[in-house]
């Protein structure tokens, strides 16, 4: 199958790209890319763009595939794709929305500024790593029953708050509330149950992380001041997902597909790509796995904020405040939204994998205090380099499905980054750039080290350009927690 090349992508602005359907006539929409050129010369190094073309063939897809700046291959679907497929014929492709279901990232914001922590941060950076279990398959303190592992993944971000891990005002600014209603503990297998039993209240490793970072710049005042946010203010992000519960429905669904694609006569151009009409029997246990896979994820960041919350009055005591929750977005999801395409409203099954939502003012589901300023969008950086918070804009609804880049996104493999970075010189790096850091291994420090990952500063402004979302935000990290 031919590589795609730069001649073979058509400049459509000088943030969209397109791959034509005369590209490979199996196409059945075209393939669009939003990146400023630089980005764009990167992501042809590797099999993403490949990948997005083999997605625009998939049976009821509409309008385009779509990569986000901060694409990277993945298995199937590229880590930064959206596609949308029409209900209730089209496929559903666990493919397109990954194997760590519902990995999202939320942001709690203090009360206190960064000068008021400044000689604290190391402290607090180490009650956090204390309070946070992380690591490759790490458990946590809570270990569930088969009665409450079935309530979690029904319940969502309920069950923390119900059973003291939580904040019941938190449910207003978790994308859906925490829960999605089609969960279905019954499609969920005795492996992926056993494997989520002791995980909730953990990061687990690779990308996944605790933050504590501050305000350093503001770009847009009234939307700022809607979101909570004040120019030095100290915030947490958390970065995960449903570990290994959500792994493994996935290779459980992948596998299913595989075998059940000849049934429904479905050709795809690459194995990842296994699918199954949604409305088939296969289709709607998927789904419904894959919602209650979702529930635990939520349920997860949770009780990590609880752990987070804890540590943090440890260290600053009452007087401190609260860590209130702006918001908690997904990056790993199917959910079914409706789109006006070409005149008409439809009902589509959104696949986004290493994308998150990124909807404008107005829309129905955003808490009442962010119904003007629009959806916030959180975009982690790399680790020592600044994240960003983004409100986003009506034009993402036309442009790319309502959605927006998760992060940075990588540009060297794993293998790649730990042969080129010495992780003990790294951390004395960021310790020189008051970055306090603490780790499980130095294999994880160097595989995540912030050269294994794309400009973030270009990666938002080429989403600011676009106009899909609005740059609210810049802050800069103090304290990085790992696996």
């Amino acid at each position: 199958m031919k590589k795609v090349k730069k001649d073979d992508i058509v400049k459509l602005t000088d943030y969209l790209w397109e791959i034509p359907t005369s590209f490979r006539n199996d196409m059945i929409v075209p393939a669009r890319i939003i990146a400023f050129e630089p980005l764009l010369d990167a992501i042809i190094e590797d099999r993403s763009l490949n990948q997005l073309v083999n997605v625009a063939t998939l049976s009821g897809i509409q309008n385009a595939s779509l990569v986000m700046p901060d694409v990277h291959e993945g298995y199937g679907f590229p880590i930064g794709g959206v596609a949308a497929t029409l209900l209730p014929d089209g496929v559903i492709s666990p493919g397109g929305i990954g194997y760590d279901i519902n990995c999202g990232v939320r942001l709690l914001m203090s009360q206190l500024n960064y000068d008021d922590i400044k000689d604290r941060v190391e402290a607090l950076s180490k009650e956090i790593y204390a309070k946070v279990p992380s690591g490759m398959g790490k458990g946590g303190k809570i270990e569930l029953t088969a009665d409450q592992m079935d309530q979690v993944l029904t319940q969502g971000a309920e069950w923390a708050i119900d059973n003291g891990y939580g904040i019941h005002e938190d449910l207003n600014f978790i994308e859906n509330r925490g829960k999605l209603e089609p969960a279905d503990p019954e499609m969920v297998s005795d492996m992926a149950k056993k494997r989520g039993t002791d995980q909730l209240g953990t990061i687990g490793s690779g990308n996944h992380f605790v933050e504590v970072d501050y305000v350093e710049e503001l770009y847009d005042q009234t939307v700022a001041n809607a979101f909570g946010l004040k120019k030095g203010q100290v915030v947490i992000l958390i970065h995960t997902g449903s570990r290994g519960l959500g792994h493994q429905v996935a290779t459980d669904y992948i596998r299913i597909m595989m075998q059940a694609m000849t049934k429904y006569e479905i050709m795809v151009p690459d194995k990842e790509l296994a699918c199954v009409p949604f409305n088939s029997d296969e289709g709607q246990q998927y789904f419904k796995a894959m919602c209650a896979a979702a529930n635990y994820a939520w349920c997860n960041r949770e009780i990590v904020s609880w752990e987070a919350r804890t540590a943090w009055q440890n260290i600053f005591g009452e007087k401190a405040g609260n860590l209130n929750l702006l918001y908690d977005v997904a990056h790993n999801i199917a959910k079914i939204e409706t789109y006006t395409i070409k005149g008409y409203k439809k009902d589509v099954v959104i696949h986004r994998k290493g994308a998150t939502r990124a909807f404008g003012p107005g829309f129905k589901e955003l808490p009442q205090k962010y119904l003007e300023a629009g959806q916030p969008v959180i975009i982690p950086g790399s680790m020592g380099t600044y994240s960003y918070i983004l409100a986003g804009a009506a034009k993402s609804r036309e442009l790319t499905f309502g959605s927006c880049c998760h992060g940075a996104g990588r540009q060297m493999s794993r293998t790649a980054a730990k042969k080129q970075v010495n992780a003990p010189v790294l951390k004395q790096k960021l310790r020189e750039k008051d970055i306090f850091l603490e780790a499980g291994s130095y294999r994880g420090i160097a595989e995540e080290a912030p050269i294994a990952y794309k400009d973030i500063n270009l990666v938002v402004e080429t989403v600011q350009a676009s106009g899909i979302a609005k740059k609210v935000a810049k802050l800069r990290p103090v304290a990085v927690i790992k696996g």
